[in-house]
């Protein structure tokens, strides 16, 4: 079918419009990652970064030599892979019980889960539960208050729900338990969900500071993004490397040259992570809300 001029406008503007959005979206990175590689006595003249002014791997090469750089890394990766890990497990074994509609007691149990969406206990009490478990200054303090969401849960819940009831019938006559029937049976054919709410909850631990900064109070037990939010927040280079065997090298780079590239080393796990999951994003969470 012959499209009509007016059509043809509109998929123009639309595409017009569409480009502009990205690029109003992914310039800032790109500024931020330009001026980060530029050399930093030409970076300092400002203005717009299309392309490096001069080229220098120098804060960079300063940052690295840091030992809070990669205290902090290891942190955060090992929150990332280990609190993602918990959290796939204890959300897929409370959400199968939940989604099995002879499971007596179970609206009451999700509309309490779904209350807590509502209404939280508030900061001071959980630093005061936080503190009574003796999780203070402790990595774990990261991962076990956020152990559970109740929107993922409900996501994961609605998708089990929408699974074929044969599946968990035919592994009932072969005398399977239910928790053999959750990781042998359910868990193999739901995986699209189980990526998406996967990323949701490693976005959110690697982006997470504000925890870190209320429970964790020794440097070599800090996250990334606080040592970024130092960096940023930081007037002086060398009181952030902590090292005066660098102050030979200050003098070769300027602080916002450092606080650029902190910004691209803390993004790069994610935006190698990000584009292999990225397709799970709506999938998982449209057919995870089919039923509900």
């Amino acid at each position: 079918m012959k499209e009509s001029f007016g059509e043809r406008l509109w998929y123009f503007i639309l595409n017009a419009g569409m480009l502009l959005v990205s690029i109003v979206t992914l310039y800032p990175f790109w500024h931020v990652l330009m001026y980060s590689l530029s050399d930093p006595k030409l970076a300092m003249g400002g203005g717009l970064f299309l392309w490096t002014k001069g080229f220098s791997l120098t804060s960079y090469e300063l940052l690295l030599q840091s030992k809070g750089i990669y205290y902090a890394y290891g942190n955060s990766i090992f929150r990332l892979v280990i609190g993602t890990a918990i959290n796939i497990v204890l959300t897929a074994m409370l959400a199968y019980p939940l989604s099995i509609r002879r499971f007596v007691g179970r609206n009451f149990i999700t509309l309490m889960i779904f209350f807590t969406m509502l209404f939280s206990g508030g900061m001071i009490p959980t630093y005061l539960i936080v503190k009574e478990l003796g999780l203070i200054d402790s990595i774990w303090s990261l991962i076990i208050p956020t152990a559970l969401s109740a929107w993922n849960l409900i996501i994961l819940k609605n998708y089990f729900q929408s699974l074929p009831a044969e599946l968990e019938e035919s592994a009932n006559i072969d005398g399977a338990a239910p928790i053999r029937i959750l990781f042998s049976v359910i868990l193999p054919v739901s995986g699209p969900v189980i990526a998406a709410i996967a990323l949701f909850y490693g976005v959110a631990h690697w982006n997470s500071y504000f925890d870190a900064i209320l429970y964790i109070n020794s440097d070599a037990k800090q996250v990334l993004q606080v040592f970024l939010r130092t960096m940023l927040q930081s007037s002086s280079l060398q009181q952030v490397q902590g090292a005066e065997s660098l102050a030979s090298s200050i003098g070769l780079v300027t602080e916002e040259s450092v606080k650029m590239a902190t910004v691209v080393v803390s993004v790069i796990p994610m935006l190698l992570v990000y584009p292999f999951l990225q397709k799970y994003y709506v999938k998982g969470v449209m057919v995870g809300s089919i039923k509900g």
